[in-house]
């Protein structure tokens, strides 16, 4: 059984029992982008909470099955459409970054292209500035997903001291990934029932775009999703002829080579 990483999940939506599924399926590390709660929260007070939540009960959740539990800090753009409540919860994340599990800023980015979700778009971008931050970003769906994406890169690029090889933009599809790659930024293809990437999609975009600077996700979260979404794309990997090796570097070393620029992140025998 190979090891392997799962780079974004919102495990808080998931039952203890998934913990126990990813130990089994070998994984060895779950990332956590702060995320939506299923509802929009009302004040900065319930995004403390679940700061707290995710830097202090999920890795004690996560390590009764052996896995590491990691973490990123952000008012989801799903709920960043009202500034002044945003600002609130952005004041509240410079307390939580020196976390022991904390990997930086994410997930940020657009739901609907909307001025205020770029404008506290922005803003993140300009923490993870001040604070050295890792930065993962989430890219709006279906029609709205070029457009959005392009968005996202002018935003990135408008900061002179983002380095493109400490941000990864997640959600990509077969229309983006080139424009985010070719900007030297790291790519994370979703592996999503109901939208985003099926493994075949995937393993067809790893196979004309390459495995340097990407790697795959479930995103598992309210919605119909499958926390074991990676080790089943494994499998067809394998299926489709590919080694161990060329799976590990996709979803073991890849992850891990992103994250290892955080020295929160650590991961046993990866050497």
């Amino acid at each position: 059984m190979l090891r392997y990483i799962e780079p974004h999940a919102h495990m808080v939506s998931r039952t203890t029992d998934d913990y126990e599924k990813l130990a089994l399926a070998g994984c060895a590390a779950v990332c956590e982008p702060a995320f939506w709660a299923g509802f929009d929260r009302s004040s900065a007070q319930g995004f403390y909470d679940y700061f707290r939540q995710i830097t202090e009960y999920e890795p004690r959740r996560a390590a009764r099955f052996g896995i590491r539990h990691y973490c990123w800090l952000c008012i989801n753009p799903k709920e960043a459409e009202d500034p002044g409540l945003a600002r609130d919860v952005i004041a509240l994340i410079p307390e939580f970054l020196q976390r022991n599990n904390v990997l930086g800023i994410g997930e940020i980015g657009l739901n609907k292209n909307s001025r205020n979700e770029l404008r506290i778009l922005e803003e993140h971008i300009q923490l993870a500035v001040e604070h050295d931050q890792l930065i993962l970003v989430h890219t709006p769906h279906l029609e709205d997903k070029m457009k959005g994406t392009r968005l996202i890169l002018d935003a990135l690029k408008n900061h002179s001291s983002i380095d493109p090889g400490r941000v990864i933009i997640d959600h990509v599809e077969e229309h983006t990934i080139r424009m985010v790659m070719d900007e030297g930024f790291w790519a994370g293809m979703t592996l999503y029932p109901e939208s985003k990437c099926s493994p075949h999609r995937a393993i067809d975009m790893l196979e004309v775009h390459g495995c340097e600077r990407i790697w795959m996700n479930s995103a598992c979260d309210w919605g119909v999703s499958d926390p074991l979404a990676v080790p089943r794309t494994m499998l067809e990997m394998r299926r489709r002829g590919y080694d161990d090796g060329w799976i590990r570097k996709v979803t073991l070393e890849n992850p891990a080579r992103f994250m290892g620029q955080s020295p929160r992140f650590k991961l046993d025998g990866l050497d």
